[in-house]
This record gives structure tokens, sequence and C-alpha cells, in this order.
């Protein structure tokens, strides 16, 4: 009888459903040569670019029309087999994954990710934190043509038509849009605290029962007994790997009270602190919670291995190189 079902069942699942395929046959039937069209790359990553602006200050078009550019809409191999989508080279203080292709040389190293979203992540902090990227934020978020044209004259592409194809991709795609969604949502926004409040210069009222503190310039709360890291992205209305990233944890990590949470990117470097003499116990990690400073980048501050651990009353730098 088993025998005879197997039969039946082998029969069925070569014959072709009149009806069609469904989502999930769509999966299946989906050829290993499918390509992201633009707009379905727009779709996916639109959310995380207007996201990076709020954060950063970049125009979401502009962050759009370079990932669509750079990656050829998320399809090249840099972009699958690295989450590369900017085409950032790996360049002296790069310590992280590398994957290696041929581009204006042969075999040059470039950054590789373990998520998409950590390259768009990585590409904001790329611009804001070279100098010669500052006076682009000097212009208003809308300016997407002075955008444009200021990243070529930065030397942030060798083609000589960059700017003028960045213009083009926003234009055809009315990307300028969501420049103006982020705007005018916060001018909303601004607009719901203007009731009086008296809180300290550093705490915001983001939630009625939440205060959000600034650290090296990064807002963060502070863990109450309870939370865990569903509970505060539901709260603040972010993703759940949001959270993790810009805490450098994973999805098992427990929260005891009196942690603090990040809800946006450490930085670099401390933009007040010079150096921190670490106490018995204390770990690495632990050091760039309390100064808002990632990891890899402590490390990389103080000569050391990523993993070693530091001893009681050695010297921590945090704002230059040891």
């Amino acid at each position: 009888m088993q025998k005879v079902i197997f039969i039946i069942i082998l029969f069925l699942r070569f014959i072709p459903s009149p009806f069609g395929r469904g989502e999930e046959g769509a999966a299946f039937a989906q050829p290993a040569e499918y390509k992201i069209t633009r707009p379905e790359y727009i779709e996916k990553y639109k959310d995380i670019a207007i996201r990076e602006m709020q954060e950063h200050g970049i125009p979401a078009s502009v962050t759009l029309a370079q990932g669509l550019l750079e990656s050829d809409a998320g399809n090249s191999a840099l972009a699958v087999y690295a989450n590369n989508h900017f085409g950032i080279k790996c360049h002296k203080d790069w310590t992280g994954k590398t994957y290696t292709k041929d581009d204006d040389r042969r075999d040059e190293c470039f950054r590789k990710y373990n998520h998409a979203e950590e390259s768009f992540d990585d590409h904001s902090e790329f611009l804001r934190e070279r100098d010669r990227y500052s006076f682009l934020f000097e212009l208003r978020k809308t300016d997407y043509k002075g955008w444009a044209e200021g990243l070529k004259e930065a030397g942030y592409a060798t083609d000589p038509g960059y700017a003028k194809r960045l213009i083009k991709i926003i234009d055809d795609y009315k990307l300028f849009q969501y420049d103006r969604i982020q705007e005018t949502a916060v001018r909303k926004y601004e607009k719901k605290r203007t009731e009086p409040k008296i809180t300290p210069p550093t705490v915001a009222e983001f939630s009625a029962s939440r205060k959000v503190f600034l650290n090296n310039d990064i807002k963060y709360v502070v863990v109450k007994e309870g939370d865990t890291y569903y509970k505060i992205a539901h709260d603040f209305e972010m993703r759940l790997w949001q959270l993790h990233n810009y805490n450098e944890t994973g999805r098992q990590t427990c929260l005891q009270a009196g942690d603090m949470v990040y809800l946006q990117p450490k930085r670099r470097h401390s933009r007040t602190e010079n150096t921190h003499v670490v106490r018995f116990g204390e770990t690495m990690y632990e050091i760039s919670q309390l100064y808002g400073i990632k990891t890899r980048h402590l490390y990389k501050l103080n000569n050391m291995q990523e993993g070693q651990e530091p001893k009681a009353g050695q010297k921590i730098w945090l704002k230059t190189h040891k």
C-alpha cells in the first residue's frame, strides 16, 4: 500500500498545474539567472535609505541611486557574494571580512558584509567620517544634484559621468520623493514635540514610558527589568536586527537591568574622552558600550588583536591611536 501511495505522489509531482504558478511555486520555478529589477531594488531598500538619511544626513535618493549604480541593482558579484552595494574598497582602516576581485587593478580588496544592511550603514559612516566629504553635509537633504556633483568632485568614483548617471537614476525613478517624505515626517514629529517639557538637555522623550539619552552623540536607552531586545525594538518601531547590529550582539543575547542599548550605530572613536583605565574583569566590548565606540575600531585605536582582552589598570585609547 505504501508503495502505491509513493508512486501516485511521484506521478502527481510531475504533472503541470493547470492554475499556473502560485507564490510558493514561483520560488521554485524562478530561473537561476533571475535578476532583481531596479523597481524591486528600490522597494526593498528604500526604508533603509530613509533611515540612514535620518541618522546620518545623506539624502535617501542619493543612497538608493548609488546602490543601484554601484551594485547593478543588487545583481553584481560584489553585492551577491559580499553584500557590498557601494563598491567600497578595504582601505587601510578596514579590519572586517574581505572580497577580492579585479577593478581598476587586478585582485583589489573590497569590504565584505554579513548583510546588505551593514553595507548601507558602512556607506553612511564612510561618507560621514572622511573630511573630503564633509562639505556635502552643508547641503540640504533635498539637493540631490548638489550631492551627486559633490560626490564626483570629492573623488568617490573615477567615472567622469558619475554625477550625471546618479541624477538620471534619481529623476527616472523619482527617488527625490523619499527625501521629501522624510523631511515632512521630521517636521510633523517636531510639531508634536512643541509642548513644554522639563527635561535635562541630553534627554529626549520619545515614548511615554521611556527616556532616550545621548552618549557620544548617539541615542540610547537604559534597560529596565524585564526588557528584551524585541520589546525595545517594538517600543521604538525599529527592526530587531537593527538593535543587534548597533549593539554588536547576537540574537541569543540577554539583557540585564541597567544595560545600555543603542538606537543608532556606534562611532569610530569618542568625541569627548581621550582614554579609559580598565577595571578588573572589564572587557573591550563593555568599554565599547560605555563610550559608544564600535568594538573593531576600539581594537584598532589600541593596536590590539580582535578578541584580545585588556588587563586591569591598562590605559585604553578612545579618541586617537595608541
